[in-house]
C-alpha cells in the first residue's frame, strides 16, 4: 500500500493533511520565510536558499519577497529566473520553468486542484497537474496560470490574465480566460 507521499509524488489523489507531507510543507514555509527576510545585498545567501528550496535551479535566480510555495522541490527553473514581488507557486505537481523567464508582481502558478465531487473534497483530497513554461516568457502582474497549462517559448501574458489552456510559441495572450491577441515573432 502506498503512503500519501508516494501517491502525491506519483500524481495520484492524496490526503493533503498527511503528516509527512505537512512536514515537507513546513520545511518549504521556513525556507520561504528565510528567503523573504533577506535583502538584495545578500546575493549568496538568497542563492543558497533558493537551491535548497527548489528541485533544480539554473544560473542567476532572482526572487523578491514575498515568495510562497507548497513544497519547493517540485519547482524547476532555468537560467536567469526573475520572480518579482508577492508571487505564489503551488507545486503539488511539477512546475517547470525555462530560461529567461520573468514573473511580474502577484503572479500565481497553480499545479494544485481538488476533486469535483464534494464527498471527495470533504476527505481533504488533493490533486495536481504539471505546469510547464518555456524559455523567454514574461507573465504580467496579477496573472494566474492554472493546473495542466503549458506555455511555449517567447510568450507574453498580459497583466491580470487567467491562463486556463496551453499556448504555443511566439504569442501575446491576455484576458480571462486568456486568448491570443497577437503574434510575437522574435526579432533577429
Amino acid at each position: 500500500m502506498k503512503t500519501e507521499k508516494e501517491k502525491f509524488l506519483a500524481g495520484e489523489p492524496y490526503n493533503i493533511l498527511d503528516p509527512e507531507l505537512a512536514a515537507d510543507e513546513t520545511r518549504a514555509r521556513r525556507l520561504c520565510k528565510q528567503l523573504n527576510e533577506l535583502d538584495d545585498q545578500a546575493v549568496a545567501e538568497k542563492d543558497e536558499i533558493i537551491r535548497k528550496l527548489f528541485g533544480s535551479v539554473g544560473k542567476r535566480p532572482y526572487i523578491q519577497p514575498s515568495f510562497r510555495c507548497d513544497f519547493g522541490y517540485n519547482i524547476h527553473v532555468g537560467d536567469n529566473f526573475l520572480c518579482n514581488y508577492d508571487n505564489v507557486i503551488l507545486d503539488i505537481a511539477p512546475v517547470t520553468i525555462g530560461d529567461n523567464v520573468m514573473l511580474a508582481p502577484h503572479v500565481q502558478i497553480y499545479a494544485a486542484y481538488h476533486p469535483d465531487d464534494p464527498a471527495e473534497r470533504r476527505k481533504w483530497i488533493g490533486l495536481g497537474k504539471p505546469v510547464t513554461i518555456g524559455n523567454d516568457v514574461w507573465i504580467g502582474g496579477g496573472s494566474v496560470v492554472v493546473p495542466g497549462v503549458t506555455l511555449g517559448n517567447n510568450v507574453i501574458v498580459g497583466a491580470n490574465s487567467t491562463v486556463t489552456k496551453s499556448f504555443g510559441d511566439n504569442v501575446v495572450i491576455a484576458g480571462a480566460p486568456a486568448r491570443v491577441i497577437r503574434e510575437n515573432p522574435p526579432k533577429k
